[in-house]
């Protein structure tokens, strides 16, 4: 019995070192069931190059949890630090940003569908089309023209402005308005670069406050950019940080709200009618976009001051505008997720992955 249990184990080694060698080779594994209920896609990051990122799925139906689909379904890692995701028709687009690729999978089955690679240090991708596509990166100093009815990269938009000390510009989420998709230069840089998405050209920027960290676009086509104001100490500074209004048809900045000096804000988001922002900085801050006075407290941090963990990230389903804020605790051990309701009334509290960074919500019959 013994000697089995060894030969089983040997086996597994084997397999589990040949996945993690070549990710193309999937293990023979039953398929799913299938996930036809709406829910929330849960990116866990995991820890920079450990290669422990996973994927969860909070099934709206039934109120349950299901971590580690993507390796559990397929037999292969998600890879190292996954960041964003998105979802087009039946397929899901998961960024795996210091592998360098992403990972399609089918939404329903949880099945491995294909892969795209060849980027450089990829963030977040916006579809145009269905065959075609723009994923920013980090580090590259361009935006990748994806194809992703082909799974190819099939060219690039050159942003450098040949800044060699703080690396400009990267790129980080995107909006779109009209055949303009816009982009914030989040790391060391304060600009809102404007691509022609006809012509694949860098046409225009805008300088905002310093680190412009997320942004959103509202119903009234204004786009709200929510700015950390970069780190002390550095050699590129540090402001105070605040929320930038751009009116995406002018370009102009019709408002800028300044934050605390020690403010940390980030992971701004938007309720589903396009009305009321939400970000974090410590707790959950709420601002309905023709609001006059200051962003309030929506969900109190229930950790203290001090504490290193609290509030990770945040997400808001567009379809209901339920809130799913994430809780990293130590950076270490599973992290915590909290359903609220658009009134700000709890409704549930479940474990999902390392480093909850992203959410990516999933319709019902989508």
């Amino acid at each position: 019995m013994m000697k089995k249990r060894a030969v089983h184990t040997i086996i597994l080694l084997v397999l589990f070192t040949t996945a993690c060698m070549e990710d193309e080779r999937l293990w023979e594994l039953p398929e799913s069931q299938r996930m036809q209920n709406s829910g929330v896609f849960i990116v866990n990051e995991g820890n920079f190059t450990y290669g422990n990122a996973s994927l969860s799925f909070y099934d709206y139906e039934s109120a349950e949890i299901h971590n580690d689909i993507f390796y559990l379904t397929n037999g292969i890692p998600l890879g190292d630090v996954a960041h964003s995701m998105n979802v087009r028709d039946s397929l899901g687009y998961v960024v795996i940003n210091n592998s360098g690729k992403i990972y399609v999978f089918n939404i329903h089955t949880f099945a491995y569908d294909g892969k795209i690679t060849g980027f450089v240090s990829p963030r977040y991708l916006h579809f145009l089309n269905d065959s075609k596509a723009y994923v920013t990166d980090l580090y590259a100093k361009s935006v990748s023209i994806l194809n992703p009815s082909e799974y190819t990269i099939d060219g690039s938009i050159d942003v450098s402005n040949n800044e060699t000390n703080y690396y400009q510009h990267p790129t980080e989420q995107m909006v779109q308005y009209d055949k303009f998709v816009f982009t914030n230069s989040w790391s060391f840089d304060n600009k809102v670069l404007v691509i022609n998405s006809e012509t694949d050209e860098l046409v225009d920027s805008i300088s905002v406050v310093k680190q412009p960290v997320s942004m959103v676009i509202d119903r009234f086509n204004k786009i709200w950019v929510l700015c950390d104001g970069g780190i002390e100490g550095h050699p590129f500074g540090r402001e105070t940080p605040g929320i930038v209004k751009i009116n995406a048809a002018t370009r102009e900045i019709e408002k800028l709200i300044r934050f605390k000096d020690d403010d940390h804000p980030g992971d701004l988001k938007i309720n589903g009618t396009g009305d009321t922002l939400y970000y974090i900085n410590r707790h959950v801050y709420q601002l309905p976009v023709h609001a006059d006075e200051a962003p309030k407290i929506f969900i109190e941090s229930p950790h203290p001051e001090n504490y290193s963990g609290g509030f990770y990230s945040l997400g808001v389903d567009p379809y209901n505008s339920h809130l799913f804020v994430a809780d990293a605790i130590d950076h270490v051990q599973r992290g915590l997720v909290y359903r609220y309701h658009p009134s700000g009334t709890p409704v549930d509290t479940f474990k999902v992955g390392i480093n909850p960074g992203d959410f990516c919500f999933k319709k019902l019959n989508n």
